[in-house]
């Protein structure tokens, strides 16, 4: 469903992105390659995404696996991250880099903390077509979107609704 609705606002559309790296309805998986991992670096990144998948859909009201919080409460746990003093004066925490650039893990940690802090974070929402479960930002205004599409998933859960309840009468 991507390019159909407007992307998260700052760090929180990296977030999104990453999270949508993976079409469930497919099964395309684009995470190694948009982000040059192999390895153990990308079981870690693969968890990493499924957790914040399963946070989104939290998010929406949906039902959540059993321990899949707790296991992305345990990855972001190790995340090495700093607190910076802006020029304002205001404390942000920001993705530690002692070696050069920062780690996926640090700047998922640093994005969440930063739409935490802002309140953008919970926006962040999962389709709730069970065959789609795309990240997307609910800009409406009740914060109640429940479809990465109106004109897409929302429309084919209607029609299946509007189908069952043609059936039973």
């Amino acid at each position: 469903m991507s390019g159909e609705r407007t992307p998260a606002p700052g760090d929180l559309a990296w977030v999104e992105a990453l999270v949508n790296t993976l079409s469930v309805d497919t099964g395309e998986d684009r995470l190694a390659r948009e982000f040059g991992l192999s390895g153990p670096a990308l079981a870690e990144a693969t968890e990493l995404r499924e957790g914040l998948r399963a946070a989104c859909r939290a998010h929406a009201g949906h039902p959540v696996a059993p321990g899949a919080l707790e296991d992305l409460n345990a990855l972001l746990a190790t995340a090495p991250l700093t607190v910076r003093i802006g020029p304002d004066g205001a404390a942000t925490l920001a993705p530690a880099a002692p070696a050069g650039e920062p780690t996926l893990l640090a700047r998922v940690a640093s994005a969440v903390a930063g739409a935490a802090a802002d309140g953008t974070w919970p926006r962040l929402k999962a389709c709730a077509a069970p065959d789609c479960q795309w990240a997307y930002y609910d800009r409406s205004p009740a914060g109640r979107g429940r479809w990465c599409v109106m004109s897409v998933c929302g429309a084919r859960a209607k029609m299946r609704t509007y189908r069952a309840a043609a059936r039973t009468t």
